[in-house]
């Protein structure tokens, strides 16, 4: 089968590879959807963290079942999307029901091979109905399960403030479902392009860019002087990071989705005062995904929305790059199998 492999930092190269043999336990998918996220271009660039060469990236993905054991109340033929975030079951994390953050994990397209490929081998546990979604719909179930599981992560509440820093395809995500739990989003971003992309297409009534403005003096107006309960950083921007905590205000919660190879730090006073809530978010659950599902079943989300390119798998190598640039106006690349 054709595999697209990036071979080094920067370079990818399209090889033949044996298509996977059913094994007890797994599901074997034909691929038909594949989005391009922000981890993909992380790898490429060579600034992904846990990150090893050569790899098969690609963890967005949708297709058809078409071989299966121990996979029951599925059907072959069935349109699928997996939880690809392959966990041991037996570490602290998987007993405490986080598998999500396993001790020993391997996502799929970062510590393990990918989906960029006809056909893909991954455990029956982790497959998920179609629900009769589109392709396209299930291959956006992932990145948007990553903010689902964010917004619960801070157990926000209708009516609070929450500012997501950050206006990408995840930070996008985010600002969608704490819209759904009920509450005031304000999107920060240094992009008007995707401030604008806000406003015009997930009715984000307030956004703030803060290369342009005085942010924090923005934040005050908007939350009449209270400054956000939640603060929800999707850009794994250091300075960004860091910067975050003088967005929140006192007994307020700041949840960190972006991912930052560096260390960070915070002025302990300004931390200390707020008697701050510090959590990390990582990946999802089943939990997530299925409110993901539900979510664009009840037509609260519109995922189509996103997607702004799109190109054939062939065709991969030679407009990946393009990808990376601002100018581009890239939200969501979906590559496709022929159906």
């Amino acid at each position: 089968m054709k595999t697209l492999v990036c071979t080094t930092p920067g370079a990818f190269a399209y090889q033949e590879q044996e298509k996977p043999v059913l094994g007890k336990d797994r599901a074997i998918i034909k691929i038909k959807r594949i989005g391009v996220c922000g981890t993909d271009l992380h790898a490429f660039r060579g600034t992904q963290p846990y990150f090893s060469y050569p790899r098969v990236l690609g963890h967005e993905l949708s297709g058809e079942l078409v071989e299966a054991d121990n996979a029951p109340g599925f059907a072959i033929g069935e349109a699928v999307t997996f939880i690809p975030y392959f966990n041991c079951g037996v570490c602290i994390a998987c007993r405490s029901g986080k598998p999500n953050c396993c001790v020993n994990i391997q996502v799929c397209g970062v510590h393990a091979d990918g989906g960029m490929v006809e056909y893909l081998s991954v455990p029956s546990r982790l497959l998920v109905h179609g629900e009769g979604l589109s392709y396209d719909e299930l291959a956006l179930v992932e990145p948007l399960a990553i903010g689902a599981h964010g917004v619960r992560r801070a157990d926000v509440q209708a009516g609070e403030f929450v500012l997501v820093i950050g206006a990408g395809p995840i930070g996008l995500g985010t600002m969608e479902f704490a819209r759904i739990a009920g509450a005031n989003v304000i999107a920060m971003d240094v992009s008007n392009d995707r401030l604008e992309f806000c406003r015009e297409k997930l009715n984000i009534q307030h956004t703030i860019n803060p290369a342009e403005a005085d942010a924090a003096e923005e934040l005050r107006r908007i939350t009449n002087g209270d400054m956000a309960t939640v603060v929800i950083d999707a850009t794994g921007n250091l300075k960004a990071i860091e910067g975050g905590i003088n967005y929140l205000a006192h007994g307020g919660r700041y949840v960190l989705i972006g991912l930052q190879k560096e260390a960070f730090s915070f002025s302990h006073p300004e931390f200390h005062k707020r008697e701050s809530t510090l959590m990390s978010s990582r990946n999802a659950t089943r939990q997530d995904f299925e409110h993901v599902i539900a979510s664009m079943k009840q037509g609260l989300v519109d995922p189509k929305t996103y997607i702004t390119h799109r190109v054939d798998f062939d065709q991969v190598k030679d407009q990946f790059e393009n990808w990376l640039n601002p100018e581009m106006k890239v939200i969501k690349a979906m590559i496709s199998h022929a159906d």
